[in-house]
């Protein structure tokens, strides 16, 4: 039998083990999720949200297989594989992604290739399929080019200014003149997102006056072209997607001049705006709750463009203002993280990150509750998805990585070099000393310089 005297004798002995198992859970923890403990918080949230939401959205996916688990699983393991990104990247020091660039002439290749090699979905060839894997080239161009535009602001002086401008709008035009070809909204956000950049880095706002009065009169061209282009032209082949904007930006324009019963006739062309307005308005304040969405099972993309949607549908405009503060914080964190960093590379690395994962957002959202024609963008980390779950991981681990190096050289720099009563010749004859002096003057080193022939 058991003796229960003997094992309250001392209880001390219970709360102790209690407490060093404590200890040693929060210190496993501190050595895996390094880096801004806000940024964790804000990832571990929208990964919860989107679980939750994956499960509820992806009915129609459910009855199509007939495997209830299928969808979810899938959808787990591929945020199990982000926070397996983010892990391994928040651990590299940012230095070494001045590499990307290498990783941005694979993907333009990817993208060349893939309207040959691509797979099609829902009329977009934006897909490679490889060994039963499929990857979405514009996602890894997205990141690669953000990383190169980083890199090569933080190499700007005086002397180079131009040369570095051109290298950076040349590289701008190709990628997302290539993007554009098949998926329009992702070029005009990427090269968006670039230009912000290089107004953040301190590009002379003459050259981005040029750029920008370049850009108002392309669009107006292309505005031009849609509206002389005939609709034959554009029902297949080459030009096939240029029917498809014309389509979207005609159904924006022309949805307030319609009557009150044509405007409440849903149609082929209205039918995803029309059931996101419907789940909007089921929503309310508070929502329906998770599982109770009905539209879920009538917008065709409710489990990724249309996502905020079911998310107001189901938490209502309190859970739909709360996701929305999510991104924004991500936005405000990342500046304090880039005021607090000492060097340019990883001050632009991890805005430029924060720019791509939130604007991103702003566009979904902005799609979901009919301010703007619908574009295609997923929410960043809530929507399903392979490569673009990967690749936003990504960008949390490059915002992790430029905070954990970059501002923890600068708090080592700042800390004093000896200790009250240390033997200062015992310090300078450390042999950890000496190795981390010389990895330290490695680090300029480390990065591409760009010369100029």
């Amino acid at each position: 039998m058991l003796n229960d005297s003997n094992q309250m004798a001392d209880p001390d002995r219970l709360y102790d083990g209690v407490a060093e198992t404590e200890s040693s859970l929060g210190d496993f923890g501190r050595k895996i999720f390094k880096g801004d403990k806000v940024i964790w918080l804000v990832f571990i949230i929208l990964c919860v949200i989107s679980l939750v939401e994956i499960f509820s959205a992806t009915s129609t996916i459910v009855y199509r297989q007939q495997n209830m688990w299928g969808p979810i699983l899938r959808h787990a393991m591929f945020l199990i594989g982000g926070v397996g990104v983010i892990l391994l990247i928040h651990n590299i020091p940012y230095r070494y992604f001045s590499s990307l660039i290498f990783v941005l002439i694979g993907a333009i290749v990817l993208l060349i290739l893939t309207p040959f090699i691509g797979t099609s979905v829902n009329g977009a060839d934006r897909w490679i399929s490889f060994m039963g894997f499929t990857i979405q080239p514009s996602e890894i161009a997205k990141i690669s080019l953000m990383g190169t535009i980083a890199f090569l602001l933080s190499k700007q002086n005086g002397e180079n200014e131009g040369l570095l401008f051109r290298w950076m709008i040349g590289l701008m035009v190709v990628v997302c003149g290539i993007i554009a070809m098949d998926n329009l909204s992702t070029a005009v956000l990427l090269f968006g997102i670039c230009y912000l950049l290089m107004f953040i880095g301190n590009v002379k706002f003459l050259r981005l006056l040029k750029v920008a009065g370049v850009g108002i009169g392309a669009v107006l061209l292309f505005i031009l072209l849609l509206n002389v282009i005939p609709e034959n032209w554009t029902d297949s082949g080459p030009l096939n997607r240029m029917g498809t904007w014309k389509n979207r930006i005609a159904n924006f324009s022309t949805h307030k001049e319609l009557s009150e019963e044509e405007y409440f006739t849903i149609t082929d062309e209205n039918y995803q705006v029309a059931h996101a307005k419907i789940a909007i308005a089921n929503g309310g304040v508070l929502g329906v709750f998770p599982g109770n969405s009905t539209e879920r099972d009538f917008l065709p993309q409710a489990y990724s463009d249309f996502i905020y949607a079911i998310i107001i549908e189901e938490m209502g405009l309190l859970g739909g203002l709360f996701v929305l503060l999510l991104y924004v914080i991500i936005l405000i964190r990342a500046g304090m993280i880039a005021r607090k960093t000492e060097k340019l590379f990883p001050k632009y690395l991890v805005l430029g990150s924060a720019l791509m994962l939130s604007i991103q957002a702003f566009v979904n959202m902005a799609v979901a509750v009919n301010l703007i024609p619908v574009t295609g963008q997923p929410l960043p980390l809530v929507s399903r998805g392979g490569t673009s779950t990967l690749i936003t991981c990504a960008y949390f681990g490059l915002i992790l990585s430029a905070d954990r190096f970059g501002i923890g050289k600068k708090k080592e720099e700042k800390a004093p070099e000896t200790e009250p009563g240390q033997d200062k010749e015992n310090d300078l004859h450390n042999p950890a000393n000496e190795i981390k002096e010389s990895v330290d003057k490695l680090e300029d080193k480390v990065e591409f310089e760009i010369i100029q022939v």
